[in-house]
C-alpha cells in the first residue's frame, strides 16, 4: 500500500499492520535497499517509510536546495499527523542522516513519539574534537566519492554529497526534557573503533540515552535486514514495556 500526503513535499509509503513505526532512511532519504528490512518489520508494525525529498516518488533529477535538518523533522511530523489518530504516538527509526532527523523530531515533537532509535547519526560535532573530525569526514567523502557537478541531482548519492552531507554533519543534538528514556542510540558492531561508533556512543552519553549495538556496520540495516529488524523490534518492545 502506498500513500502520499496532500503536501507535495511529503512522500511516504505505508505497509504492514500493528503499531506505527516511522522509518527515515539515510543518505538523501531515498529508501533504496531498505525493502528487505521493511518487509521484516511489516510483520510486526505499520511501517511508514518517509522519503523527505521524494526521490523515490518521481523527483530524482530535479533541482534540490541545500537541506536543513528541521525541514526533514517537520516533514516527518506532518507525516505522523497524517497517519496517526489525534493524540496518538509512534515509534521512529532513522539511520545515518535519517538518524539525525529523528533526533531533531524527538526534540521538537516528543508527544508524538513513543520511542526513537537513531542508528549512527553523523553528528560528529558533539565530540570534543568534533570540528577536526567533521573536516576529516567531509574531506574524505568529498575527495573520494563526490560525482561530477552536473550529476549532483541525478543520483541519491549525488544529492547526499551536494545537498545533505555538509548541513547535517553540522547539526548538534539538543537534549529535550523528559525524552532520554524514549531514546536509544545504536551503532554497528562492525563500526567499532570508527568515527561514527564513537560519535554515537558519545551522543548517547550526552543526551542521557541508552546505547546499544546492532548487526553490521554503518549499512547494517541493508546488509543484515532480518537480524537488524529483530533487534529493532526487541528494542522498541522493551522500551514500551519499561515505560508502561
Amino acid at each position: 500500500m502506498t500513500e502520499t500526503a496532500d503536501d507535495a513535499r511529503d512522500h511516504y509509503d505505508v505497509t504492514g499492520e500493528g503499531p506505527v513505526l516511522l522509518l527515515l532512511p539515510g543518505g538523501a532519504g531515498h529508501p533504496m535497499g531498505l525493502g528487505p528490512l521493511v518487509e521484516a518489520l511489516a510483520a510486526r508494525f505499520t511501517v511508514v517509510t518517509y522519503d523527505p525529498l521524494g526521490l523515490a516518488h518521481g523527483r530524482l533529477g530535479l533541482p534540490v536546495p541545500e537541506q536543513q535538518v528541521a525541514d526533514w523533522s517537520e516533514g516527518a511530523h506532518r507525516v505522523l499527523a497524517a497517519v496517526l489518530p489525534e493524540g496518538g504516538s509512534a515509534y521512529a527509526f532513522g539511520t545515518s542522516s535519517g538518524g539525525i532527523a529523528v533526533l531533531d523530531l524527538l526534540a521538537r515533537h516528543p508527544a508524538r513519539l513513543a520511542h526513537v532509535v537513531a542508528h549512527e547519526p553523523p553528528c560528529v560535532t558533539v565530540l570534543p574534537d568534533g570540528a577536526e573530525r567533521r573536516a576529516e569526514l567531509l574531506g574524505q567523502l568529498d575527495g573520494d566519492e563526490r560525482p561530477p557537478a552536473e550529476g549532483e541531482s541525478a543520483t541519491p548519492m549525488g544529492v547526499f554529497l551536494a545537498r545533505v552531507l555538509h548541513p547535517f554533519t553540522a547539526y548538534t543534538p539538543v537534549p529535550a526534557p523528559d525524552t532520554a528514556t524514549r531514546l536509544t542510540l545504536a551503532a554497528g558492531t562492525g563500526s567499532r573503533g570508527q568515527l561514527l561508533h564513537r560519535t554515537t556512543e558519545f551522543t548517547a552519553q550526552r543526551l542521557g540515552a541508552a546505547f546499544t549495538e546492532f548487526p553490521g556496520g554503518h549499512l547494517g540495516a541493508l546488509d543484515h535486514p532480518v537480524e537488524f529488524a529483530d533487534l529493532l523490534t526487541e528494542t522498541l518492545r522493551s522500551s514500551a514495556h519499561t515505560s508502561s
